[in-house]
């Protein structure tokens, strides 16, 4: 028998330099998610100008929305299922499904198996993002917890700028199918480094019995050791559970706005990836040009992060998401303008800077809603359920675009982006109803005050 690991004198400070190693891994794979994710947008004029592969707008747009329903199916299962199967083998494999997605458009000859594989790579980007914000909430500073889910989101559009490189080096002189090659490089890179390095939740090894184990990681990384009541309940009756707890007297009416706020952000996040260089070249803009945009907002976005991060840490998540939304339908409403090259540049960038994160602070706020019992299914369900504005987001696009009208697309993007401040800056009202308050030590993790 075993004898029981004692309780430490004094636990150690829980710090960046101590989490470093886990928010670099999570940073790592969802570079890979961003760049997956990014790579269609950054293809797209190839794809549609390949007369083998039959491509028009309005496939191309059902294509994308099967990637994002794809991502609604993972979320919410990878959400629900993360607390009783563990981190560690579902941003396993997560990865996997998405780089096996990849190589299946690489060799797909026609749309039906192309989309096939895009829906394949949805699932496993969809499941990666709730986990790698859980992972990141749980272990992060206290303090500094919306600070390091901005930063874990700039491996996003780090990823998302890597893809838009690889489609405009790659794409026009060896063909497209070699850009969705590169999609396989995180089965071989990341998956390997996750498995050797990234720790498990205490709470979930507590709650599988793997009590000395959950103890080791607290006190390696400076928490207050995993208790019962923290702890998921295991077994489908937990997974129940821990989602009937999402309309609890105190989250019934934050549940529900969190949602429309996670639709609107994601349906900007990847109607904008998908069709912002084909919304360019209808404005009149070179193709060059249009492809390099997405560039150019992913920079910004990478900005956003950062600058939101620490904001949201000082202020509050819900203010900041809040007048970043509204800040991305002024930059989405000027953009129906025809404006000088440089200016477009300009207004894009700064456009980049609220759009994406935006939507992280959104996930910050969640965080801080839920008990940490609760968090990582929060979390799954937000994104989950906010993927139906990503499945719609792609599908408007091209309706868009098949009708001629890019001036339409914008409005559309900023009314999108109206709706999410309202629903954001309304969940602090329903908090107050809750009933359950959330102490100091539930709420470090979570990522955001305010």
């Amino acid at each position: 028998m075993t004898a029981p690991v004692p309780a430490p004198a004094s636990p150690p400070k829980r710090s960046f330099r101590a989490v470093a190693p886990v928010i670099a891994l999570c940073w790592l794979a969802v570079f890979f998610d961003g760049m997956d994710v990014n790579i269609y947008g950054a293809v797209m004029p190839h794809l549609l100008d390949d007369p083998d592969l039959g491509f028009s707008a309005g496939t191309a747009g059902t294509v994308g929305s099967w990637t994002t329903f794809g991502m609604l199916i993972g979320a919410l299962g990878a959400g629900t299922l993360t607390d009783w199967l563990g981190r560690k083998p579902l941003v396993t494999g997560s990865i996997l499904l998405f780089s096996v997605g990849s190589a299946l458009c690489a060799v797909a000859p026609d749309a039906f198996l192309f989309g096939a594989g895009r829906f394949l790579s949805g699932l496993g980007l969809g499941g990666l993002m709730p986990i790698g914000l859980a992972i990141v909430a749980e272990f992060a500073p206290p303090r500094r917890a919306a600070l390091a889910t901005g930063l874990m989101m700039t491996s996003y559009h780090a990823g998302g700028m890597a893809a838009t490189g690889l489609g405009l080096a790659v794409a026009p002189d060896h063909g497209w199918r070699w850009v969705f090659w590169a999609g396989v490089l995180p089965a071989v890179v990341a998956v390997p480094l996750v498995l050797k390095w990234l720790p498990e939740s205490p709470g979930v090894l507590f709650a599988k019995g793997r009590t000395e184990e959950a103890y080791a990681v607290a006190d390696r990384f400076g928490f207050d050791r995993p208790v019962p009541a923290e702890a998921p309940e295991a077994g489908a009756k937990g997974r129940m559970a821990a989602i009937g707890a999402l309309f609890a007297p105190g989250t019934r009416l934050a549940t529900p706005l969190l949602w429309v706020a996670s639709f609107a952000g994601l349906l900007l996040v990847y109607g904008v990836s998908t069709w912002l260089p084909e919304l360019m070249r209808a404005s009149g803009y070179s193709l060059s040009s249009s492809v390099t945009f997405l560039m150019v907002i992913n920079a910004g976005g990478i900005l956003g992060m950062l600058v939101a991060g620490r904001t949201a840490d000082r202020f509050g998540a819900v203010k900041v998401s809040a007048i970043w939304f509204v800040l991305t339908a002024v930059g989405a409403w000027l953009l129906r303008a025809e404006l000088p090259l440089g200016v477009a540049y300009v207004v894009v960038f700064i456009t980049g800077v609220w759009l994406f994160s935006a939507q992280v602070m959104v996930y910050a706020a969640t965080a801080k809603v839920y008990a940490p019992g609760e968090r990582a299914t929060g979390l799954g369900w937000v994104t989950g359920v906010g993927r139906t504005g990503a499945v719609v987001g792609p599908w408007l696009g091209g309706a868009v675009i098949a009708g001629g009208n890019a001036g339409l697309g914008f409005t559309t993007f900023a009314v999108t982006a109206v709706l999410g401040a309202v629903a954001i800056t309304l969940v602090p009202l329903a908090r107050r109803s809750r009933q359950r308050p959330v102490t100091d030590r539930q709420a470090a993790p979570a990522g955001a005050t305010g």
